[in-house]
């Protein structure tokens, strides 16, 4: 019998212990920026939004470097503890360290530097690029603590640890979500009011998920630690780039998205900024959903890296059939709430006119249509991940978004116009959820070999 409980313990007892709170976590830090949404809405209105929206691909872009980092990391951990090799496990977390402060400081830099080309690329229009501007100025400051929390999160998380690893998000959000209300209506400090509730909240974050640092339970952090390794990086980076491109892939169908909203909108009777704040909320909504699905991923993570490293085959697909299943009720209750109480869920984000809520209640219900499948494609591709496949996993990570949606985006509303870039999102899931059976199918054949 294995030491390590996750060699040995009853799958949906790990699942329960080790996914709840990373789900929580997620959804949690999805709710930063729903948060600052809905009292941006209530305090400036629908061109707030907007900016908000405009500004989104920053966030995206941080959290695929910090799934590169964070994923990758933890699953080289993972499979390393499985395998035996602690030595190896201990310096996967210092490497995991400054590649994300690293990338933390690029990015803070970028946006600082080329703030108004990037809001322009990612859509804004003229009369949304000053709200933009100061909410992105503010928000690029706390990157770098934004990238580092997500990726320690990843780490304590498979240390054996998720309930801390929970905590360091909880309580960021928490902060934010008081600080946005004094802010933006005590202080009258509008969309800055927001993105200095947002950044300080991150602050907090990372100052509890560093202090973990001294206080690992599997292994002993020795003087190596801090050591940097270009090998160990580019292996780290190799298991984390599917979860990293799917999230890339997210920002560029988020540009590519805005500017399609932005043209098309223009040329329909809901003009260009209607059709940007209002997807942008059910954009905002539905990362609740998917942060269950990333969250029940990341959870599942050290369970499959590990039974895979020992080579115990059939606890790894029951992992994935029971993820599969749990992921499928999420699905459901949102396609049920989506379908029938847009309306609510959209006011909850601030009052607008009637055609603001005309489009946004199409655009939920018609985009979102086969959301009760999405979950398959993404577990897959964070399943190959975390049993040391990553270019099975970039094949799904890029199939709906970059493969089939983004060419969908852009073909047809050449013929439906606003009506084409609805309905491009249903099709592309359900081509993306038989992929991702087919390749899933093939792997659990070649296990079966191995066995």
């Amino acid at each position: 019998m294995n030491e390590n409980p996750l060699g040995y313990e009853k799958i949906p007892v790990l699942l329960r212990k080790f996914a709840i709170p990373s789900i929580i976590a997620m959804v949690v830090s999805s709710l930063y920026n729903i948060v600052d949404q809905i009292f941006i809405g209530q305090g400036v209105g629908y061109l707030g939004n907007a900016a908000t929206n405009v500004a989104f691909p920053i966030t995206t872009i941080c959290l695929a470097a910090a799934l590169l980092v964070g994923v990758g990391g933890a699953a080289k951990f993972s499979l390393e503890l499985g395998a035996g090799n602690m030595k190896e496990a201990q310096q996967c977390i210092g490497n995991m360290f400054w590649m994300a402060a690293a990338f933390g400081l690029i990015i803070c830099a970028v946006t600082e530097i080329f703030i108004t080309p990037l809001l322009y690329a990612f859509g804004a229009t003229e009369t949304v690029l000053p709200y933009a501007r100061s909410y992105v100025q503010i928000i690029g400051l706390g990157v770098p603590f934004l990238l580092l929390t997500n990726v320690l999160s990843n780490i304590i998380r498979a240390d054996g640890s998720p309930k801390y690893s929970m905590a360091c998000m909880v309580i960021g959000a928490a902060v934010n979500t008081v600080l946005d209300p004094i802010f933006i209506f005590g202080f009258q400090m509008g969309v800055a009011g927001a993105a200095w509730a947002t950044t300080i909240s991150q602050v907090i974050s990372f100052l509890v998920a560093f202090r973990y640092l001294f206080h690992f339970q599997t292994v002993k952090l020795g003087k190596d630690f801090f050591r940097l390794s270009p090998v160990k990086c580019v292996e780290i980076a190799s298991l984390g780039i599917s979860n990293s491109l799917n999230q890339l892939a997210l920002t560029l169908l988020q540009i590519v998205v805005n500017n399609s909203l932005t043209h098309y909108g223009g040329l329909s009777v809901y003009g260009s900024d209607i059709p940007l704040s209002g997807a942008g909320i059910v954009m905002k909504v539905n990362s609740i959903v998917i942060g269950v699905f990333v969250g029940l991923a990341q959870g599942s993570q050290p369970i499959l890296g590990f039974n895979y490293g020992a080579k115990q085959y059939s606890r790894v697909k029951a992992l994935y059939k029971l993820e599969i299943q749990c992921s499928f009720v999420m699905s459901t209750l949102a396609f049920l709430a989506f379908q029938l109480f847009p309306q609510a869920i959209i006011s909850l984000f601030g009052s607008g006119e009637g055609l603001y809520m005309e489009f946004t209640v199409r655009f939920m219900r018609i985009f979102l249509m086969m959301v009760v499948i999405n979950n398959v494609q993404m577990l897959s591709a964070s399943f190959f991940s975390a049993i040391g496949k990553p270019m099975k996993g970039v094949l799904l990570s890029l199939s709906r978004q970059v493969l089939l949606l983004i060419p969908l985006i852009l073909i047809l509303p050449l013929f439906w116009g606003l009506d084409g870039i609805l309905y491009s999102a249903p099709v592309a899931d359900v081509l993306a959820f038989f992929l991702s059976i087919a390749v899933v199918r093939k792997e659990f054949r070649n296990m079966e070999k191995l066995s």
